[in-house]
């Protein structure tokens, strides 16, 4: 194959990719038009590239537009198996290494869903459901993915106001927002008993490359919380370390 026809397949991929991640937040769907406007693409290229997305599943059509398909679910089942399965490990010596319960969790909407989960070997200690959907707005894990997000796109997701959990839930959108910007200047997340009384947590996000957003979180009892503030966040960074070299 020739330089020529090696660089126009690559920019095929790579505008087919930037159709991909545009829908990748919507799934309501877009119209040919506004994928246009939103990947800077011509209309007559749109068009063409959904179409040949379609016939391989990837996308479909609806009433309310182009939205992603089930060849693309499908694929995203597979790696999120491999995220588990690649970061137990990882998990699993963060959890000893704390004595406190490690998350994984996974983005959905304006939840973060527990996918998996190292239980601390303490008395006292917190522990959910894996397959609980925690709220990003006041949970590390959350905060962690959400930091990620556009402001807009947090504004859309919350409705403009938090619903408030306890008397530490930030409870206004500049709030939250002004804690975002700080999350993402530091790199972790924190909740300090903003989901729930007595439990706080430190959350960071995890670059897979699984494209699906993934955040790994510990959730301590607060009155251990700030004695062991230093040890939680230099063991997590050093979890996040290990799994992203694994997994992107």
């Amino acid at each position: 194959m020739s330089n020529d026809a090696d660089s126009s397949g690559s920019q095929v991929i790579a505008r087919a990719a930037t159709i991909l991640r545009a829908l990748e937040l919507q799934p309501k769907g877009m119209t040919i038009s506004s994928l246009s406007r939103e990947t800077g693409l011509p209309r007559t290229t749109v068009h063409r590239l959904v179409t040949s997305l379609e016939s391989q599943q990837l996308l479909i059509s609806g009433s309310t537009g182009v939205r992603l398909g089930p060849a693309l679910a499908r694929l995203a089942a597979s790696a999120h198996t491999d995220v588990i399965a690649l970061a137990q490990p990882s998990m699993e010596t963060l959890g000893r290494r704390t004595r406190e319960t490690v998350d994984l969790c996974v983005y959905r909407g304006s939840h973060a869903v527990s996918v998996s989960q190292f239980v601390s070997d303490q008395e006292l200690r917190v522990v959910s459901a894996v397959g609980t959907a925690f709220p990003c707005h006041c949970t590390a894990h959350g905060k962690a993915i959400l930091a990620m997000l556009a402001d807009e796109k947090i504004a859309d997701l919350l409705g403009g106001q938090p619903d408030v959990r306890t008397d530490n839930t930030l409870r206004t959108l500049p709030l939250l927002l002004d804690d975002i910007r700080q999350t993402r200047a530091r790199r972790y997340a924190i909740d300090r008993e903003e989901h729930a009384r007595g439990v706080c947590g430190m959350g960071v996000y995890l670059n897979t490359g699984a494209g699906e957003h993934y955040a790994i979180s510990v959730a301590v009892p607060a009155l251990r919380f700030e004695e062991k503030f230093d040890h939680l966040l230099s063991s997590l960074m050093q979890c996040k370390a290990e799994i992203e070299a694994l997994t992107s």
